[in-house]
């Protein structure tokens, strides 16, 4: 692993690469459809509001190689802030070189680091590789099952 690669917070400028980041993920989860002006107010909400997540970058002095999403909420099960891991990818001429376990580890010091009770994440069913990346990493399954509703609304603050 070159050690000019650095993990950072990303930053506004960081925007066209991460939507670009984004895209590519969304194009592969069944659930989800890549919308580049929703990614880009998604993202822009975040570095806007360091209250709501952190986004953190692998890169080097010229290119983003990955990103990880975090967003604050709290829990009242843990009595206290949790994470919720949004996103974590890396960018696809660049996988199975480490970067994701990377970017998984720093979010995983930073949840610990500021006290966060617990790191929550969604992977699609079928996804059998990242399922078992994230059982890796110390992940465990949950009986818990996610629900959706999507709410149509006009504006959005």
């Amino acid at each position: 692993m070159p050690n000019s690669l650095r993990i950072e917070p990303a930053v506004l400028d960081d925007l066209p690469k991460l939507a670009d980041l984004l895209y590519d993920l969304f194009s592969q989860e069944a659930d989800f459809t890549p919308n580049r002006e929703k990614q880009l107010r998604g993202l822009r909400l975040i570095l806007e509001q360091p209250s709501r997540g952190r986004i953190f970058v692998l890169r080097n002095e010229n290119y983003i190689f990955g990103m990880i999403n975090l967003l604050i909420t709290l829990s009242t099960a843990e009595g206290g802030f949790v994470l919720l891991l949004e996103d974590l990818v890396v960018h696809t001429q660049h996988r199975r070189q480490g970067y994701g376990s990377r970017l998984l580890r720093h979010a995983i010091e930073f949840a610990k680091d500021k006290k966060f009770l617990r790191l929550t994440l969604l992977t699609d069913r079928s996804d059998e590789a990242a399922k078992q990346f994230f059982l890796r990493a110390g992940f465990t399954e949950s009986d818990m099952i996610p629900l959706r509703m999507k709410l149509s609304v006009k504006e959005q603050l």
